[in-house]
C-alpha cells in the first residue's frame, strides 16, 4: 500500500487558486487558528464544530434578518440544535450572485434542437410568478407541494418558487410509477402537484398523462395540478384515464408563470423544512427524509465552493434525476453562483459517450456522473478527450458507488481532467468523503473526509480503526442531518436508522478503510458485508476486480448465510453481447478475484444472469436478494415499483439455493 502513486497532484497555481485556501486565510485571520493544509483545516473543523459551521455562514454572507450568534447551540445526536433564533431562506441565497453575463441554468434533451437557456431575471421572474400563483391557492408555510417531472428547468424553478413561500417540497422523477410515486408523494398529504404530460429518453417519447391522473386521483388533498406540456401531440395518453372525480383545478405551466410578481421570500427558522427526499423504498414503505432550510445551505455552500471548487465562472452538469438527491445537489451550484445543466435523457444514446459531447457541447466545468457510466465508457474504447472538445472541463465527479483504480485512471489517461469521487447519502443530501482541489487524487480511493464531518471508522465494539475494514460512523453533528423523518412523531424511526449500533454515534452502513495518507476506501454497505469465516468485505471489492473483464457487463455478489450454519456466496455476472460463460471464464473470473480482491472471497458458484436489479437511483439490490436467498418471500422482500427491472425478482428467486 505503501508504494501506491497519487494520479493526481495539486500545482502551486492549483492551491492558491482555490477557493478553500482563501477560505483557510479567512479563517486564520478570523479565528487565530493556523491551518496551513488540508488534513489541518479539517482537524480543526471538526473539534471546534461551532467556530467551523459559523465561520462558513459568515464568509459565505448568508444572509437572516436576526441576529447570528452560537452556530451548535445543543450538541447531541439525535436532536442538535443549530443557529437558534436565526431566520433565513435558501431562495434569497440562490438569487444572490444573479447575473446579466451568464445564464442560471441551460436545458439540453437528446436532441440538440431543444437546447434551451434560462438568464438569471428570468429564472427570478417565473419564481416570483409561480410563488405567487401558489400563494393565491393558499399555499403557505409548511404546506407541501410535489412534483412528477424529468430533469428540466421548470422543476428547478418550481422547487424554488415552493421554498420562497416556505412551502415543502418533494419530487420523483418520471421513470417512477405512478404506484411508486404515490408510495413517496402519497405520505405528505400536498396541496398541489406539479407535474410534465412526459419525457423523451434513448431515442423514445414516454407519455405520463395517464399516471399523472393517477397521481391526481390518489392525492385527493390536492387543490391544483399544474400542467407542464412536454410532448404535446408527439405522445397521447395510452390507456383509459380513471374514472370519477380528480381533485383540485389543472392550470397550464404558462399561466402558472405568467406575470411580474416580485421574488419576496419568507424568513424561516433555520431547520424549517425544505424538502423531503426519500430512501430508496425497497424493502417497505420509503421513509421520508426531512432536511431544513439552514443547514442545507451552510452544507451546500460548503460542498459545493470548498471541496468541489464551484463558482460564479463555473457551469455544473450532473447527470441526475428528481428522484435522486444528486439533482438537489446540482441544484445548489445557484447557491455559489454557477451555471446549472439540466438533461433529460439517456447519457448513451444517440452513442455511448454521449454524455461527453453533452459537456462539451455546454462548456461544463464540472461533470457529475456514475462509476457505472466510466465502466461503459471504457469497455465502448471511447475516448472523450479527442472525441469531444473538453477544454472547458477541469474536474470530474463521481458518485453513486465505488469507483474502481482501473476506472479512475482510464478517466485520467482519456479525458485528462482530476477525478473527484464522492460518498455520502440522501441522508444528509451531500457528501461524509469528498475531494479538494488541494490534496492529491488517489486511485480507487476518496481523497479526504469533508470539512465538518467528524468521520470515523468503528469495528464492532465501537473502537476506532485505521488501515482495516470498519464502519462509517460520524461522531459528531452535522447541520443538515435530518430534521426527522416525515410521520415518526416520537423519532424513534430515525433513532433506529442511524444510532441503533452505536448510540450517540451516526452509523451510516458502508463498510470503509482510513489510510495512512488520510485517504478513504469505501468497501460498499455494510449490512451486504462478504463474511468468510470471519474476514469481512465489501461487495465493492469483487466488483472491482470482475467488471474490469471485457466478458461482464455487471455482477452481482451475495454471501447468505444458511440455516445449516453453512455460507453461501454466488457470483451473478450480466455476460457481455457476444460473452460465453464457460469453464474459461469462470477460471479468470476466480483468478482476478483471488488476485485483485481476496483469495478468501472467491464464490463458490458463478451463474450467468440476464440481468441485475436496482434501486430506481442505481444501486444494486444486493440486500432483499441476500434475503431472498434466505428463504424470504419474493413479494415481502421488496417493493417492486421501487427497482427498475421488477422481473428479475423472479428469476433470482428460481435461483435459491
Amino acid at each position: 500500500m505503501g508504494s501506491l502513486q497519487p494520479q493526481w497532484v495539486p500545482t502551486d497555481e492549483d492551491v492558491e487558486g482555490a477557493r478553500i485556501t482563501d477560505f483557510a486565510s479567512w479563517v486564520e485571520g478570523r479565528f487565530g487558528v493556523s491551518v496551513p493544509d488540508y488534513h489541518t483545516l479539517w482537524q480543526w473543523s471538526v473539534e471546534d464544530l461551532d467556530d467551523f459551521w459559523l465561520g462558513v455562514w459568515e464568509y459565505f454572507e448568508v444572509q437572516s434578518t436576526t441576529p447570528v450568534g452560537t452556530a451548535l447551540q445543543v450538541e447531541t445526536m439525535p436532536g442538535a440544535q443549530w443557529f437558534p433564533g436565526v431566520r433565513t431562506n435558501y431562495v434569497t441565497q440562490a438569487f444572490r450572485h444573479q447575473t446579466r453575463h451568464r445564464p442560471a441554468i441551460r436545458y439540453s434533451g437528446e436532441d440538440p434542437a431543444h437546447d434551451t437557456e434560462v438568464s438569471w431575471a428570468e429564472l427570478r421572474r417565473q419564481v416570483g410568478a409561480l410563488a405567487a400563483t401558489l400563494r393565491s391557492h393558499g399555499v403557505g408555510p409548511g404546506d407541501r407541494v410535489v412534483g412528477y417531472l424529468p430533469n428540466i428547468p421548470e422543476t428547478v424553478t418550481a422547487f424554488l418558487a415552493v421554498a420562497s413561500v416556505g412551502a415543502i417540497w418533494a419530487a420523483c422523477g418520471q421513470d417512477y410509477s405512478a404506484h411508486a410515486a404515490l408510495d413517496r408523494l402519497g405520505q405528505l398529504e400536498p396541496t398541489v402537484l406539479i407535474a410534465a404530460d412526459g419525457y423523451r429518453f434513448g431515442g423514445k417519447t414516454h407519455s405520463r398523462d395517464l399516471e399523472v391522473a393517477q397521481l391526481r386521483a390518489g392525492l385527493p388533498t390536492l387543490t391544483l395540478t399544474v400542467r407542464v406540456e412536454r410532448l404535446g401531440a408527439d405522445a397521447p395518453p395510452t390507456g383509459p384515464l380513471p374514472d370519477g372525480p380528480t381533485p383540485g383545478t389543472v392550470m397550464c405551466w404558462e399561466e402558472a408563470v405568467g406575470g411580474d410578481a416580485p421574488l419576496e421570500p419568507v424568513d424561516v427558522e433555520f431547520d424549517h423544512p425544505l424538502w423531503v427526499v426519500f430512501s430508496s423504498g425497497t424493502t417497505g414503505l420509503p421513509k421520508g427524509i426531512v432536511h431544513g432550510h439552514g443547514g442545507v445551505v451552510l452544507e451546500h455552500l460548503k460542498s459545493l465552493a470548498l471541496q468541489m471548487d464551484v463558482g460564479p465562472t463555473d457551469t455544473l452538469f450532473w447527470y441526475t434525476s428528481p428522484s435522486w438527491m444528486m439533482w438537489n445537489f446540482q441544484v445548489a451550484g445557484l447557491l455559489v453562483g454557477a451555471t446549472i445543466v439540466c438533461y433529460d435523457g439517456s447519457p448513451s444514446y444517440p452513442a455511448t459517450d454521449s454524455l461527453w459531447g453533452l459537456a462539451a457541447r455546454h462548456r461544463a466545468t464540472v461533470l457529475g456522473t456514475s462509476p457505472g457510466y466510466v465502466l461503459a465508457c471504457a469497455k465502448a474504447g471511447a475516448v472523450p478527450s479527442s472525441d469531444h472538445d473538453l477544454t472547458a472541463l477541469r474536474a470530474v465527479g463521481i458518485t453513486g458507488s465505488t469507483l474502481p483504480a482501473s476506472s479512475s485512471l482510464w478517466v485520467a489517461e482519456n479525458v485528462g481532467v482530476p477525478v473527484v469521487s464522492i460518498s455520502g447519502g440522501t441522508d444528509v443530501v451531500s457528501a461524509f468523503v469528498g475531494g479538494a482541489r488541494t490534496v492529491p487524487v488517489w486511485p480507487g480511493e476518496l481523497s479526504a473526509p469533508c470539512l465538518g464531518v467528524a468521520l470515523d471508522s468503528y469495528d464492532e465494539f465501537g473502537n476506532p480503526v485505521r488501515g482495516e475494514v470498519g464502519e462509517l460512523v460520524v461522531t459528531r453533528p452535522m447541520p443538515s442531518m435530518p430534521v426527522r423523518f416525515w410521520n415518526d412523531p416520537d423519532g424513534a424511526r430515525y433513532r433506529d436508522a442511524y444510532f441503533d449500533t452505536y448510540p450517540g454515534v451516526w452509523r451510516h452502513g458502508d463498510w470503509i478503510t482510513l489510510t495512512e495518507r488520510g485517504s478513504v476506501q469505501v468497501h460498499g454497505r455494510s449490512d451486504s458485508t462478504l463474511n468468510r469465516n470471519g474476514i469481512r468485505m465489501g461487495s465493492a471489492d469483487i466488483y472491482q476486480a470482475v467488471e474490469a473483464l471485457d466478458e461482464v457487463a455487471e455482477a452481482l455478489v451475495i454471501g447468505a448465510e444458511q440455516p445449516d450454519g453453512g455460507y453461501w456466496m454466488p457470483l451473478f455476472v450480466v455476460l457481455a453481447d457476444g460473452a460465453v460463460l464457460d469453464d474459461a471464464l469462470r477460471d479468470r473470473i476466480r483468478a482476478v478475484i483471488r488476485e485483485q480482491a481476496s483469495p478468501r472471497h472467491v464464490p463458490d458458484e458463478i451463474i450467468a444472469a440476464p440481468g441485475v436489479p436496482h434501486t430506481r437511483t442505481g444501486k444494486k439490490l444486493e440486500v432483499p436478494i441476500k434475503r431472498l436467498f434466505q428463504g424470504a418471500d419474493p413479494d415481502k422482500i421488496v417493493d417492486r415499483t421501487a427497482i427498475d427491472a421488477p422481473e428479475l425478482i423472479d428469476w433470482y428467486a428460481t435461483r435459491k439455493r
